[in-house]
């Protein structure tokens, strides 16, 4: 359900003087589970015809958000991209994090260096519920940035005509910048769909590992915490967050993929 969301403002993060540094993992192209899931589902036959990496990512968001309808309390038995497709074809629906997953997998599968976006609201430790949302971010060779989609919803946020990742995304919100618009193939109101996701974009974590398909990789996580905010250590009162690292850095979180 789309609700209305409370006044924001901008955050801020350290931008240029941070040395700290990450390694994330991703799997080769000619992983063979990746391809795998290339072959299985023709997925590049969806992105034939496509010119810019804009066209090809909003083809497979598309694509993945047709998969099954929304079910926010069916979680996947097994969580890689193609138990998921092939249980949704079976008739089951999922969660925003399935969306996610399959989307950075199909991604990934596609040559794109793609990853699932956690994203939490301000009062994640003492909030009972919808504290948390998943969505996606891709890296966009051609434009070298990474770009936010939210495949549940089929929508890509567009400023201007460039592609946003979340932490830019949540400035133009909070600042209200005219021209942020919605790619989108759903039919929820642009403005009601920005209200909603706004909240969310407080806390942003991501895992380390972001490879695909391969059974017990580490669940080390790094979040993105603005400035003068609390470290989360609880989701929704009862739940730890655990193994993650705590960085102000939007230059390393957001650093280009090897």
């Amino acid at each position: 359900m789309i609700r209305t969301c409370e006044v924001l403002k901008p955050l801020c993060y350290e931008e240029i003087n941070s040395t700290e540094h990450y390694t994330f993992l991703w799997s080769r192209h000619d992983d063979p589970y990746l391809q795998q899931l290339r072959a299985e589902f023709d997925l590049e036959s969806l992105i034939a015809g496509s010119g810019r990496d804009l066209e090809c990512v909003q083809k497979i968001c598309h694509w993945v958000h047709r998969l099954w309808d929304h079910n926010g309390w069916h979680e996947a038995v097994e969580s890689d991209p193609i138990s998921i497709i092939k249980a949704a074809k079976r008739g089951e629906a999922f969660r925003c994090a399935e969306y996610a997953s399959v989307t950075a997998g199909c991604l990934n599968a596609l040559g794109y260096k793609a990853r699932c976006l956690w994203l939490k609201r301000q009062d994640v430790e003492v909030r009972e519920s919808e504290a948390g949302h998943v969505a996606t971010e891709v890296y966009l060779p051609e434009s070298k940035q990474w770009a936010f989609l939210d495949p549940q919803f089929d929508i890509m946020p567009i400023f201007q005509g460039n592609a946003l990742n979340a932490v830019e995304l949540q400035g133009i919100i909070a600042q209200r910048e005219p021209g942020l618009g919605l790619y989108s193939g759903s039919k929820i109101p642009a403005q009601a769909y920005l209200q909603w996701i706004a909240p969310y974009l407080f806390y942003i974590d991501v895992k380390l590992d972001n490879r695909v398909g391969i059974p017990n990789i580490s669940s080390q996580g790094l979040m993105l915490v603005p400035i003068g905010a609390t470290k989360p250590k609880i989701m929704q009162r009862h739940w730890l967050i655990e193994e993650m690292i705590y960085t102000h850095s939007r230059r390393a979180f957001y650093a280009a993929p090897v």
